[in-house]
């Protein structure tokens, strides 16, 4: 029994929730009385109703995303109605702002905006005390880290084994990209270097080897950095055997030598970046607020791609105000000529409460009003050409961030070694720039979709054989060699990262 319950859905099973661990590890005196009970988006309403129920508890913390929102709210009305006098409690970015538009909202006794870990703890203190004078709509104190007790204790035997762990080194970010929350950050504020650290050895001695970090600006200061970087490392070298796999978001335009020297150590499989670049159009990056050197940006991923082992996962997100496909698919080509291993292709979303929405009107914005909120037109990119994009998107991920189609995927974007682009193929009418070759495949798909979206393994397969043999002429044998050969070097990469995922 509980009676306190932290609870969310996770996106995937994989995702163990950090926010949840640090409302728990922040509950003082009654964190003996709470439980954390994770879902995943998707499960059955009743099903998580009764398990919650089971545990008798007189407050229900819910923690709300873009992801699990509407599940959410559906839950949380149900237990309404089944228990209530049961006291639900809400936060998370999807509800810090906004929040009289939302049925979440609605549903819930009390929402906390912003920061919870203080809020909600003595929220706690006043619900199970039996005092009802706070207010619905409660704003979250910023904390002190330094005053926060650390959360990663609270990660069980079996999160070390199956799960991504969450950590974060630093909370917040001082740019100001409109497209994003953090916008709304003053700067990023670090925590404890030797508490995290010991943080993490604790979890480490434990059996841990999956570490993810959620800082916005982990390469922001230097220091901080180096001396995470060489925790991993002494760690590697001691058990060469027994790999470590750490993630990290780059900001992609600072890469100083103090960080390059200790990422060229790392093996392979051990080491993942992700860096946004989001657009490489500077009239864009102006419109929304966002400082990149273009120059350093592409000369850092080129060093990385040339000279360490890190897996390199790096975004763009079409649909921003002021770009259009054009710019878009030049950004793309830019990208993919300097050979990173995965291109995540976003399409724009109004997050609740982020600068963006200031340009809806002046740039024709049109979202989806519905969660995850993508933008469906703009005035540049209409709604046909935003769902070609879309559909773009989706097969990009399943053909080359998957890895199983190397070989086919030069051969669909007639590019060479390095990814560079090539010359057309002799008597196809298809253009030189890959960007607007794999729009021909995407646009071919479309006409054959069943209106699903989905295929098969083997239907996507033999949709990419038919397609080359169509659109560039090539014969059946070097339609089947391409296929026959899936990259094993991209598969290994990624079956190593994913082993270390599973762990």
């Amino acid at each position: 029994m509980a009676d306190i319950l932290l609870v969310t859905l996770n996106a995937r099973y994989s995702h163990a929730s950090l926010a949840l661990r640090w409302l728990k590890a922040n509950l003082g005196e009654l964190e003996p009385r709470s439980e954390i009970l994770e879902f995943v988006a998707g499960a059955r309403a009743e099903a998580m109703a009764q398990r919650i129920l089971a545990r008798r508890p007189r407050v229900v913390g819910f923690g709300v995303y873009i992801w699990n929102v509407d599940e959410t709210a559906r839950l949380a009305a149900m237990l309404r109605a089944i228990e209530p006098s049961l006291k639900i409690v809400v936060g998370g970015p999807e509800v810090s702002h906004e929040t009289d538009a939302q049925r979440i909202c609605r549903e819930a006794d009390h929402v906390i905006t912003g920061p919870g870990e203080l809020a909600f703890a003595a929220l706690c203190g006043q619900l199970l005390a039996g005092d009802g004078t706070s207010p619905k709509i409660i704003a979250g104190a910023t904390p002190d880290p330094d005053a926060l007790a650390l959360p990663y204790r609270l990660y069980d035997d079996r999160d070390l084994r199956e799960r991504y762990l969450y950590v974060e080194a630093s909370r917040g970010c001082p740019f100001k990209c409109e497209f994003c929350l953090s916008a709304l950050d003053r700067t990023a504020v670090p925590f404890d270097t030797d508490r995290l650290l010991a943080e993490l050895d604790a979890l480490h001695v434990r059996g841990a080897r999956t570490f993810k970090f959620v800082d916005r600006t982990f390469n922001l200061k230097v220091d901080t950095s180096r001396r995470i970087l060489e925790f991993f490392l002494a760690r590697i070298e001691a058990a060469p055997d027994d790999p470590v796999f750490a993630h990290f978001e780059l900001v992609p335009d600072h890469l100083p030598d103090r960080l390059r020297e200790a990422i060229a150590r790392f093996p392979a499989g051990a080491l993942q970046f992700e860096i946004g670049i989001q657009t490489w159009n500077p009239e864009v990056q102006k419109l929304i607020s966002r400082r990149q050197d273009d120059a350093k940006a592409e000369a850092n991923i080129r060093w990385l791609v040339a000279h360490t082992q890190a897996h390199l996962h790096v975004d763009l997100i079409a649909g921003l105000p002021g770009e259009d496909l054009a710019s878009f698919g030049a950004g793309f080509d830019r990208l993919l000529a300097l050979g990173p291993h995965e291109i995540q292709l976003g399409i724009l979303k109004r997050l609740r409460g982020a600068p963006i929405a200031r340009h809806t009107e002046a740039c024709g914005l049109r979202f989806n009003p519905d969660p995850p909120y993508n933008v469906l037109a703009t005035d540049r990119i209409p709604f046909e050409a935003m769902q070609r994009m879309a559909l773009f998107a989706q097969l990009w991920d399943r053909i080359a961030n998957s890895g199983r189609h190397a070989a086919a995927l030069a051969a669909m974007l007639g590019t060479g070694a390095g990814a560079r682009p090539a010359s057309p193929v002799p008597d196809s009418p298809l253009p030189a720039s890959p960007f607007w070759r794999f729009m021909a495949f995407a646009d071919w798909m479309a006409a054959r979709d069943d209106g699903t979206g989905r295929w098969s393994e083997e239907r996507l397969r033999t949709s990419i054989g038919q397609w080359l043999r169509e659109a560039t002429g090539a014969d059946q044998e070097a339609v089947d060699a391409a296929l026959a050969a899936p990259g094993r070097a991209a598969r290994a990469a990624r079956a190593g990262l994913e082993r270390q995922s599973r762990r």
